[in-house]
């Protein structure tokens, strides 16, 4: 099970993530541009990070769990939960909320840091082997 939790810069994906990632695979969008040495936040930029995230991902034996902006909502379709960090109505970069795509779908929307229960939900799913 491939799990994306996306949303705006400060929405809390990283620790929604970690939390989420006890092990599992985890991939965070900073420590992979850090690998690549790919600091590049234009449209290209971010589709070049979708996906190499997504690449990743699909590269691991079992359950991966990815943290990223991914703006376009077209980057998300490949992965089987979408955790959607919706508890922010915009972020620290101007050009990052103007880009942003609210998704069309997501598994869950998360719209508060009380989010507890839906990190439990999706840990059960991921112990299902």
């Amino acid at each position: 099970m491939r799990v994306l939790v996306f949303g705006l810069p400060g929405s809390g994906k990283t620790t929604f993530a970690r939390q989420l990632s006890a092990g599992h695979a985890y991939f965070n969008a900073d420590e992979v541009r850090k690998m690549f040495n790919d600091w590049d936040f234009s449209p290209e930029g971010r589709t070049r990070q979708a996906q190499r995230m997504g690449c990743l991902s699909s590269l691991v034996d079992g359950h991966s769990i990815v943290d990223f902006i991914c703006p376009f909502d077209e980057d998300r379709h490949e992965y089987d939960v979408k955790v959607w960090m919706n508890t922010i109505e915009k972020g620290r970069f101007d050009d990052t909320n103007q880009m942003f795509e609210k998704p069309n779908h997501c598994t869950f929307d998360i719209k508060d840091f009380n989010y507890d229960n839906v990190l439990k939900e999706i840990q059960a799913k991921l112990l299902i082997k």
